[in-house]
């Protein structure tokens, strides 16, 4: 199989999974891979930090930022240092979020399981 056809097969994979994900979350992908690279961090992180950590574009990053923080998952904190700098942090309801995001609820569909599986090996 060629390869633009097997990239066609796994983004309809990865957007059906998405649809799925969001379904029995709530949380679009980019919204859950924000509270994880917070999370991960275990303290706060600028947007510009996220944007690295999720490598998505600062202008999306924002948006997403935005959405989790309208939904009550994380908070902003001006900087104690530079006040002109804004950290953002996961909320009591957000780490809880995080928690109950479970992928097993949501089936992988077979020609991701590779993938997902050798991440959790690592």
């Amino acid at each position: 199989m060629n390869t633009i056809c097997r990239m066609r097969d796994i983004y309809k994979a990865l957007a059906g999974f998405e649809t799925a994900f969001e379904s029995a979350y709530g949380l679009s992908l980019n919204e859950a891979m924000v509270l994880c690279a917070l999370d991960e961090c275990g303290n706060e992180m600028t947007s510009t930090a996220i944007a690295e950590r999720t490598e998505m574009g600062t202008s999306h990053t924002s948006k997403v930022i935005r959405s989790v923080e309208e939904k009550g998952l994380i908070k902003r904190a001006l900087g104690t240092v530079d006040k002109r700098q804004m950290y953002f942090r996961l909320t009591p309801e957000g780490g809880k979020q995080l928690k109950e995001i479970l992928l097993d609820k949501v089936e992988i569909p077979e020609i991701l399981r590779p993938i997902v599986n050798s991440r959790h090996n690592v």
